[in-house]
């Protein structure tokens, strides 16, 4: 048996405003953007540059209970690991376009790690693994 993982929904506020950031700010790849007008809804996919693996569906909330959410997926945890192949670029890249970290560059045993905030709240890691560890 084979499977992977090929999307995580990702409850955005609104779907302009977090292409925007996602692709405006962080650099990522449009993948999808398709109106859906039985449901009055899109379907958003992004991917970060040179990714081969899962991607990101943009869902926007369309009840109470999921606005509320928005931000708060993980209830303050990293929500998603952004792995890259040259920390420094993408950190100083990333502080250049107004993104917010909220933890410092920290050498760690598997590589270098810090912590930023996407323009909702959610957390995430920018991380480059020393030596092929994952």
């Amino acid at each position: 048996m084979r499977q992977s993982i090929a999307h995580v929904a990702l409850v955005v506020r609104d779907y302009d405003e977090a292409l925007e950031f996602y692709v405006g700010r962080l650099g990522f790849e449009l993948v999808e953007d398709t109106y859906q007008p039985e449901q009055d809804k899109r379907w958003v996919v992004i991917a970060p540059p040179g990714a081969t693996g899962a991607t990101l569906l943009l869902a926007r909330a369309s009840t109470p209970e999921q606005a509320a959410r928005v931000g708060d997926q993980t209830g303050g945890r990293v929500f998603l690991f952004l792995q890259t192949d040259d920390f420094r670029r993408d950190y100083e890249r990333f502080l250049a376009a107004g993104v917010e970290f909220i933890r410092p560059p920290v050498e760690q045993p598997y590589g270098t790690v810090a912590v930023f905030v996407d323009l909702y709240g959610n957390r995430w890691d920018l991380l480059q693994y020393r030596n092929g560890a994952a």
